[in-house]
């Protein structure tokens, strides 16, 4: 007997890690001798870069890099067997980075993502896969694309410096010194956001508020973004503005689209061909995946619904044990997901839940296991 568990983390309370643990330990004490296949898993958003190392044999790289506003802070990307670095820029350009009395996006740049990219190729990486969540930036790119040796001009001939209030300035873009390693690298973005980059779903109107912009500020980082936009396409002759995703991280999918020719994936999938988790469901008899909480979001790309479709493609039956249910997690069912355990054995208030969950995880896990004991009873395989 063959298990694969591949559940992403129950945030706040258990990690990838953890809940595989669980379901290995309950699936030895139904199934004594069994084999089982842990695998840590994350859907391209926090916690990325430590599943897939742990999943590959990867390990950590920790470097100093410049923060949002400009401050150095330390942060970590993984190197993957294979010349691969895996990178989330909210290490180096994320939210929880700046102070909330100081968020402001026409003050934060993406400079600091684009020097964990020039670490990376001085290590050897020839592909690159960067998840791009979790920004405090609307800088478009701009930041980012001037640490890797782009220059952006104002009508004076002046180079800037690359934050949001630095688009509406953006008179000429010289991409010559872009770091010749580029060339030979393969970009991916992780990304699952379909915004364009301007317009009323654009990056400005749709996520800059949350990350510090007033009515006054968005206005400001749409037309400039606008400007910006026109400037970097004429010189890439790449038409980027309008594809979805370009709007991700503040443009950052714009700049790294256009200039850079990277391509767009959804987080889910990527993090799964990086760890070579179809090659894992060979013989397996059965899949545990799981999240924290589920509904009609967790079919639109999240790791349960990546994972089921992939099941679902091997011919390999897979359940979700989950913290919770929300409204529409029915949807789950149209992605190879043939059923879902919540671990919640009666009621109880969410910090009781989050204070139980190893409990109660390793409980519904041996629910789940029995349960399946007596399929297979039925079916005479044991």
């Amino acid at each position: 007997m063959k298990f694969v568990f591949a559940s992403d983390s129950f945030k706040g309370s258990l990690s990838s890690a953890r809940i595989a643990a669980l379901l290995a330990q309950a699936a030895n004490e139904v199934f004594p001798g069994c084999e089982t296949v842990c695998v840590p898993v994350a859907d391209g958003g926090e916690g990325t870069v430590e599943a897939v190392c742990e999943a590959s044999g990867g390990s950590l790289r920790e470097v100093w890099v410049t923060g949002p506003l400009g401050e150095p802070v330390r942060a970590a990307y993984g190197l993957l067997p294979g010349n691969c670095a895996v990178i989330e820029m909210a290490a180096a350009s994320g939210l929880p980075l700046v102070p909330e009395p100081l968020r402001n996006p026409m003050k934060t740049s993406t400079f600091g993502t684009g020097e964990l990219i020039l670490d990376a190729l001085g290590r050897g990486c020839r592909e690159i896969v960067l998840a791009i969540g979790g920004s405090a930036t609307n800088d478009g790119g701009m930041g980012l694309l001037t640490a890797l040796g782009a220059r952006f001009l104002d009508d004076r001939g002046n180079q800037l410096r690359g934050a949001g209030e630095d688009l509406g300035r953006a008179a000429a873009a010289d991409l010559a010194g872009l770091d010749r390693r580029l060339r030979d690298c393969r970009l991916t973005v992780m990304c699952d956001v379909t915004n364009p980059l301007t317009g009323p779903n654009g990056a400005a109107f749709t996520f800059a508020a949350q990350k510090g912009a007033d009515a006054g500020m968005q206005q400001a980082l749409e037309s400039g973004m606008a400007r910006y936009a026109e400037v970097l396409e004429q010189q890439t002759g790449r038409r980027c503005a309008a594809l979805p995703g370009s709007g991700a991280a503040g443009g950052l999918g714009f700049a790294l689209m256009s200039a850079l020719g990277a391509v767009q994936r959804a987080g889910i999938e990527a993090v799964l061909d990086l760890i070579g988790f179809d090659r894992l469901l060979a013989g397996a008899d059965l899949v545990v995946t799981g999240e924290g909480r589920m509904d009609w979001q967790s079919a639109c790309g999240k790791a349960p619904a990546g994972i089921g479709d992939r099941c679902a493609k091997a011919g390999v039956p897979a359940i979700a044990l989950v913290g919770g249910l929300g409204p529409g997690y029915e949807e789950i069912y149209r992605h190879g997901i043939v059923s879902v355990f919540p671990i919640l054995s009666g009621p109880m208030s969410l910090a009781e839940a989050m204070e139980q969950a190893e409990t109660l995880c390793l409980d519904a896990a041996l629910r789940v296991f029995r349960l399946f004991q007596l399929g297979m009873m039925r079916e005479n395989r044991i």
